[in-house]
Parts: C-alpha cells; sequence; structure tokens
C-alpha cells in the first residue's frame, strides 16, 4: 500500500516551471511515485516568467532537488545552467535540472525516454533506416539521441518549415556522424521516403485531440516490416497507429515515451528505481479526466 510521506524540514522540492503549466500532468505523476515508495519529495507546478530567478531560486534553497522544464523555458534556461552533455549541447534545450553537490546540472530526457519505448516494444534501431516527420523540439530531442545512441544506417527528416528544417538538418550533420536527409514534407516526397524507410516517428501535432482522425501517412503507404511510433499520446491510439496496425505494423504510442521520460527523470532525482506502473496508471487516470 502507497504511503503519503509526511511534509517536513527535511522534504526535498521538485517542481515544473513553464508558461503555462495547468495542464501538466507531471505533479499527479510524480508525487504518486514518491508516495509508492514512501521517498521524502514533494513534487508542484509553478508558473515562471523569470527564468533566471527560478534558477536563483533553486540553488539557494537548500530542499531544491531539481525542475522539469517546460515550455517557453527549455531553450532560455540553458545559459543559466553549470553542467550540460554534448547530446543537450546539439539538441539546443533541456526538460530536466537537477542541483548536484551545489551544481545545476541540465538533460533531456524526451530523447531517451522515445528510444526505450521504441527498444521496449521490440523495435529494430541499429542500422536502420529512421524516417522522422517534423523538425520542432521534438524532432530535435529525438533524432539527436537516436544518432548519438542507436545507430541507424540514416536518417531523414520531412519538415514543413524550410528554416526549421534546414537548421535541424545541419545540426546533426554537425553533431552527429549519422547520414542526414532533409526535405520539405509533400506527397511525392512521403511515398518515396516511405519505400525505404524501416522505423517512422510522428513528431508533429497532427491526430492529437480533438482533431483525432487526422494522419500525415495514407494507410496505402505503410510496408509491411515497418515499425510506427506516434508521439502524440492523447489519444493513446492515434489514427496514424490504428492504421499501421490494421496492416500488421508494429506499433510504439507516444504514452510510453511521456512515461519513460518522467521515470528517467524520477531516478535521476531519488537515484531510485521508477514504480513504472504506478506512473503509468497516474497517466492514464489523468488522460481519463
Amino acid at each position: 500500500m502507497a504511503t503519503k510521506p509526511n511534509i517536513s524540514t527535511t522534504t526535498q522540492l521538485l517542481g515544473i516551471i513553464g508558461n503555462p503549466v495547468g495542464h501538466s500532468m507531471s505533479p499527479a505523476i510524480h508525487n504518486r511515485a514518491f508516495a509508492e515508495l514512501g521517498l521524502d519529495f514533494v513534487y508542484l507546478a509553478f508558473r515562471v516568467e523569470d527564468i533566471e530567478g527560478a534558477i536563483r531560486g533553486v540553488r539557494a534553497m537548500e530542499n531544491f532537488r531539481g525542475l522539469s522544464v517546460t515550455i517557453p523555458h527549455k531553450v532560455a534556461v540553458i545559459p543559466f545552467l553549470d553542467d550540460i552533455s554534448e547530446v543537450d549541447k546539439g539538441i539546443g534545450s533541456v526538460n530536466t535540472v537537477m542541483k548536484k553537490n551545489g551544481r545545476i546540472q541540465g538533460f533531456g530526457t524526451d530523447g531517451p525516454g522515445a528510444r526505450k519505448a521504441l527498444l521496449d516494444a521490440g523495435a529494430q534501431l541499429e542500422n536502420k533506416r529512421i524516417l522522422v516527420l517534423g523538425s520542432g523540439g521534438a524532432a530535435r530531442a529525438v533524432t539527436f539521441d537516436l544518432a548519438h545512441c542507436a545507430s541507424p544506417a540514416s536518417i531523414s527528416l520531412l519538415g514543413v518549415i524550410p528554416e526549421e528544417l534546414s537548421r535541424l538538418a545541419s545540426d546533426l550533420r554537425n553533431g552527429t556522424a549519422t547520414p542526414i536527409d532533409g526535405a520539405l514534407l509533400d506527397d511525392a516526397t512521403l511515398a518515396a521516403e516511405m519505400e525505404k524507410c524501416d522505423v517512422i516517428i510522428h513528431t508533429t501535432p497532427v491526430g492529437m485531440h480533438p482533431k483525432e482522425e487526422n494522419s500525415l501517412i495514407p494507410g496505402k503507404l505503410f510496408r509491411s516490416h515497418q515499425t510506427v511510433m506516434d508521439i502524440v499520446y492523447n489519444p493513446l491510439r492515434t489514427k496514424l497507429l490504428r492504421d499501421a496496425e490494421e496492416r500488421g505494423l508494429k506499433t510504439v504510442s507516444g504514452f510510453e515515451m511521456f512515461v519513460n521520460q518522467a521515470a528517467l527523470q524520477f531516478e535521476a532525482w531519488t537515484g531510485c528505481n521508477a514504480p513504472i506502473e504506478v506512473m503509468r496508471e497516474a497517466v492514464l487516470e489523468q488522460l481519463q479526466q
């Protein structure tokens, strides 16, 4: 039975900073996990406009352990950090802050969370051709992590914002050894890429609630050997995933990426193995509200 820890002078404080944050599921997820393990931690949501001031607060308060960072601060927080990994420097944003030995570390868990979700589902990534739809922040996190950690044969990017797409492709070429292609998304280019890719990762909001019947990929383009991941997790089974499942493809829901990234944060902050099933239950409860 999960027990709720008492709040005391030794309780470690964690939270999420962003603007807005009223929609965040993170407090429910992390506090449920802390209670499950009986840890003396508490997690709150903070609407923040002054990101520099927020990080000064983390430094100043002894019990402040760390933060989740969401829009619009994932990039803006970086100048105020002491340590950031080479992968996260290439991505140019972080979603996690941790205070350790007086230093403020920043890192990302979205990319590792996506990679873990793919591997847990049995997807093969090494020497595989990966197609990524989208070129925004989520695409950056996922592609840099895969390029550094999964040894794919290549990564192809299809996007609709020329400058953003060009910048991501250039940064990946300069920052990783993985062969990178980038092109604007249109019907002909999508069809050509679908013929040769092994893994498809959709990183745009298309298909998100309430526009649940939208999908960027016509079902006829799928090939039997492919794995399809959609980082959208509301709804749990997007039209993209349903179409892929109907053709017998392996699919991976964005729900798994979301839970994994939270679990990786939890483990970094606490040093404990995350109670992953409890965290899954908390996310599902929040989605059903």
